[in-house]
């Protein structure tokens, strides 16, 4: 028997936990972590991948070594009573800490919201250890804070599907080193896919909210995001939503489906198409009371209708394995946001062979794929080292099919899914029917944070060479046709790509004053 079966065979009643060799691997390695002396340790799996299960081993491991108490933390009350629910599942005895919910206190484990022991200032005198679900929230949490703050010497194991919020790493003078002082990693997305433990992925990205000129603020991740009024502006339109519904009837048909929209209204206005439509589709929202949230949860899990619409309720926590199919209806710029919502798709259910996204946000082609690469090291709040990590992991850039929307590599010339070649005509690609022109002289997409990085290595070039001022705007003035109004002065390494674009900008230009006698240096 290994080691994580004796330990759990020594509680009495507990179910023996079988992991994955993945799941078995990541607890090793998070054991020897605590060993080497380190007192909190991150740990990563995707959405799907089993954190639960692996928090559940380590539970079990630690009431049979350690006459202390473990005390689960989680952020929302519904992640509260799923984790105590599957401990209880493996035959072990579980307290709340919880609002009104609170009972069995006296148990060795305790699965509490932040909130409640934030609000009644609870004291734990025999913690042996610290769980905390969805990890990525204690950088922009003070209340996370300020516990591990107060128990610095108690090992602490966070666990997160997206571990990349700014500051996860940053060290605090209370703690004497950073918030989480290590990252293991179970596994990768594509791994676990490529395993069948989840399920792949196909992308359709039909018409999408125009987002230029939005405005971005900090999310509690740390990331930049838009602000919730352009957002609800730029997609509570009665076209799209009706373009929503008209994709899905194409696309999906008929499988169960979560939709993320960008505000309650905008969510009620797509059940209001849907069912306009004989579709059987209900919204969800936080202002609904428990029970009326329950009944609606309960009775989309059984299949008595085929759409739920919410906002950002669903985005952790929701665990229905037989929903095939995604509407994001929401922009985002967040990755956290991004890969939360999506996860929501990806697990397995008899039957299911792949799970489908509509992206009706611009959100693959502006972040990328769910699957590409992540930054998987601890960020220490340094907006720098956050911006380029967020630039590393974008090795893909997926584009809509101009003919059928599904999202392929750039580099792909034909459509795997219909066939579609596009022709070179003056540089844009056109099909019949539906569709959006897709420059294909733009390799990236002139988004805002796009257009601030081709700036940023503009002025980065205007003062290695020592040209006037202006220089960088009219260069950037040349590429986009606009002056570089509202962009921060902030520089960075320029790209071989831009590099080029430069020189054979002077190249033309040489040429055009050829016989004037001017000649230019190469950048």
């Amino acid at each position: 028997m290994s080691t994580q079966a004796q330990a759990s065979a020594a509680l009495a009643g507990a179910e023996v936990i079988s992991l994955r060799d993945y799941q078995a691997g990541l607890v090793t390695e998070v054991r020897a972590s605590l060993k080497a002396g380190r007192r909190r340790v991150l740990a990563y799996l995707p959405t799907g991948g089993g954190k639960t299960r692996v928090a559940t081993a380590i539970t079990q491991m630690t009431l049979s070594k350690s006459k202390g108490r473990v005390v689960v933390l989680a952020n929302r009350k519904q992640l509260v009573h799923q984790f105590a629910a599957a401990l209880r599942a493996a035959g072990l005895d579980v307290g709340i800490l919880q609002g009104e919910n609170t009972h069995g206190l006296h148990h060795r484990v305790v699965v509490a919201s932040i909130d409640t022991i934030h609000a009644r200032n609870c004291i734990f005198g025999d913690v042996a250890l610290f769980i905390i679900d969805e990890a990525h929230a204690c950088a922009g949490s003070e209340k996370y804070r300020a516990l591990l703050f107060r128990y610095s010497r108690v090992p602490c194991i966070g666990l997160s599907a997206t571990p990349f919020a700014r500051g996860l790493g940053k060290p605090y003078p209370e703690l004497r080193g950073p918030l989480f002082e290590d990252l293991v990693i179970g596994a990768t997305v594509q791994s676990l896919v490529d395993a069948g433990h989840l399920t792949d992925l196909e992308i359709y990205a039909p018409s999408s909210p125009d987002m230029t000129g939005a405005k971005t603020s900090r999310t509690a991740e740390g990331e930049q995001d838009y602000r919730q009024a352009d957002i609800e502006e730029a997609a509570d339109r009665p076209e799209l939503v009706g373009d929503i519904l008209r994709h899905w009837l194409k696309l999906a048909g008929g499988a169960k489906t979560i939709c993320f929209a960008s505000s309650i209204a905008h969510s009620q206005h797509i059940v209001e198409q849907f069912r306009a439509a004989g579709v059987t589709a209900e919204h969800l929202d936080c202002y609904m009371d428990d029970e009326t949230r329950a009944d609606i949860l309960r009775r989309f899990e059984r299949g008595d209708f085929t759409l739920l619409s919410n906002v950002s309720l669903l985005s952790e926590g929701f665990d229905v394995p037989d929903t095939s199919c995604m509407v994001l209806a929401r922009p985002t710029k967040s990755l956290t946001r991004f890969l939360q919502m999506i996860g929501r798709i990806l697990r397995p259910a008899p039957g299911k062979t792949r799970a489908l996204l509509l992206d009706h946000s611009g959100s693959v082609e502006r972040i990328g794929h769910p699957f590409d690469d992540l930054p998987l090291e601890l960020c220490d709040g340094n907006a720098n080292k956050a911006g380029s990590r967020k630039d590393e992991r974008k090795k893909s850039e997926p584009k809509p099919c101009p003919k059928c929307k599904f999202v392929r590599d750039a580099g792909v010339h034909e459509c795997p899914k219909c066939g579609f070649k596009p022709q070179r005509q003056s540089d844009v690609e056109v099909a019949d029917g539906e569709l959006v022109k897709i420059d294909r002289k733009a390799k990236k997409p002139a988004t805002p944070d796009r257009k601030q990085h081709v700036y940023s290595q503009l002025l980065q070039v205007c003062r290695a060479k020592g040209y006037r001022p202006g220089w960088a705007a009219n260069q950037y003035r040349a590429m986009f046709g606009v002056w570089p109004r509202g962009l921060n002065e902030v520089t960075a390494t320029p790209t071989q790509e831009l590099l080029s674009w430069l020189k054979s900008q002077q190249i033309r230009f040489a040429k055009g004053r050829e016989k004037a006698g001017v000649s230019h240096g190469a950048v």
